[in-house]
């Protein structure tokens, strides 16, 4: 049980920095542990301060746990990613792929522009102990004016953890479908892959929807950027997600390199049907495998020494909230 003690902010600094929490315990071996959950914050200019409330709930438990990301609903957080833009989301992919963000700073956050100004969510992020800052500069504009940038990542784990259950529970209304067409993809089974994957749009769709009226060509954007957010968490232990952006929903792929020699490499690509020019979703489906095979989408594979025999593609073709997938 933890003693009920009082003692100062300095104090309880102290007591973190220098590991005393743990060696109180008879933990001083978990140090490395409760370092990568909890520690990452800053305030002026000192660095390695640790959640207090995590840290305290960790000795009362003797285990990590989200225990801080999960005293409130995050709600709000969820709803501006899940409802952002395709520029958002993708930031918010290589956030969760452990990398940093570049953006500026908004100190006067307002609410209502959180769906306009993607500098507002980061900084809302920020504010809020979801983000840190990693670096920062000082960038020349036109005319002679100059802005400061922040490079920011996700704070510590427990964060990472909150972030990729919240991802979790975007799919929650249709979890049964989608886990099965996580499971259908990897093991090459295209028509569950179809079935199960129709079933999560038509579920999904209009979940990451931002109220505005999308078209019929946006409707597929929206989803595709939730559900390849989806896929890096389910498949983060098998596989290392990258998707190559470029503006336009035209040409975006999906690369699942795995982190385990038997399991085969995966090329996903999404493509809105051309009525002008595809009669049909088989046409939209053909010309995304064509692309890939164009394009060689799979010589980083092959460069890492994976045969082409263990490197599977699958076109994905969008119809309105109708989905085709072959092979």
């Amino acid at each position: 049980m933890l003693r009920r003690v009082s003692i100062g902010y300095q104090e309880f600094e102290d007591i973190i920095s220098n590991n005393l929490f743990l060696k109180e315990y008879g933990l001083s071996d978990k140090f490395r542990e409760v370092k990568r959950w909890y520690d990452g914050f800053t305030f002026g200019n000192k660095t390695d301060i640790y959640n207090p409330w995590s840290v305290i709930h960790y000795l009362d438990k003797q285990k990590v746990g989200p225990y801080w990301a999960n005293t409130s609903s995050n709600s709000l957080i969820g709803k501006v990613i899940r409802e952002g833009s395709c520029q958002i989301k993708e930031s918010f992919e290589c956030l969760l792929a452990g990398e940093s963000i570049t953006t500026q700073m908004d100190e006067q956050i307002v609410y209502h522009q959180l769906d306009l100004d993607e500098n507002a969510i980061w900084s809302l992020f920020l504010a809020s102990g979801y983000l840190k800052i990693a670096g920062s500069k000082e960038q020349e504009m036109p005319y002679g004016d100059w802005k400061q940038t922040y490079e920011l990542s996700i704070t510590n784990f427990e964060v990472m953890v909150m972030f990729r259950d919240m991802v979790r529970g975007w799919f929650a209304s249709s979890a049964s479908n989608y886990n099965a067409f996580i499971k259908a993809l990897l093991r090459d089974d295209l028509k569950a892959m179809n079935a199960y994957m129709n079933r999560t749009a038509l579920a999904t769709f209009s979940f990451f929807d931002s109220g505005n009226k999308p078209s019929g060509e946006s409707e597929p954007e929206r989803f595709y950027h939730g559900f390849v957010l989806g896929l890096m968490v389910e498949l983060e232990n098998r596989y290392t997600i990258t998707s190559n952006r470029e503006s336009g929903f035209g040409r975006y792929d999906v690369i699942l390199e795995p982190k385990n020699k038997t399991d085969d490499a995966i090329i996903l690509e999404f493509k809105v049907q051309d009525t002008d020019d595809e009669k049909s979703l088989s046409d939209t489906v053909k010309a995304a495998l064509a692309q890939i095979r164009s394009k060689k989408y799979d010589v980083s594979l092959t460069a890492k020494g994976i045969s082409e025999s263990r490197i599977r593609k699958y076109g994905f073709a969008f119809h309105g909230k109708k989905v085709l997938i072959g092979s």
